[in-house]
């Protein structure tokens, strides 16, 4: 299988539970309110942990990882410190999460095609929880 179109594949679909969860809150409210933004904010939470485990997993190879892998825990962390949040204010922790794990990874040497694929995941993952913070 083609590394890059199965990351396309499986990153898209791993947007579809933050888009149908936050059109939910938006749009249908097929879900009771409440059980709609935890799973959100669970996903969320799981999301960012995965996040967390590539900046891991890219490190392995550098001599000098120490920094890169305290990053990799503190995103994790972040998904972590959300759950036990609960509140709007987990939805914003989890933001500034995916906006960071975005900004260390962007600064790192990645193929151009996961960069674009990081971006547009991000942007989706944020768009998600600023719905969860205000509904």
């Amino acid at each position: 299988m083609n590394t890059e179109k199965t990351a396309q594949f499986l990153g898209y679909a791993g947007l579809i539970p933050f888009v149908v969860l936050a059109l939910d809150l938006l749009v249908t409210g097929y879900f009771p309110a409440p059980l709609a933004r935890l799973w959100l904010l669970a996903y969320g939470a799981v999301i960012l942990s995965f996040l967390g485990g590539i900046v891991w997993g890219r490190c392995l190879q550098e001599p000098e990882a120490g920094v890169s892998m305290i990053v990799s825990i503190l995103i994790s962390l972040i998904g972590w410190g959300a759950i036990l949040l609960l509140g709007p204010e987990a939805f914003w922790l989890l933001s500034a999460g995916f906006v960071a794990a975005l900004a260390w990874d962007l600064r790192s040497d990645l193929p151009p095609w996961f960069r674009r694929l990081r971006i547009h995941l991000s942007i989706g993952a944020i768009f998600a929880m600023i719905v969860g913070a205000l509904t």
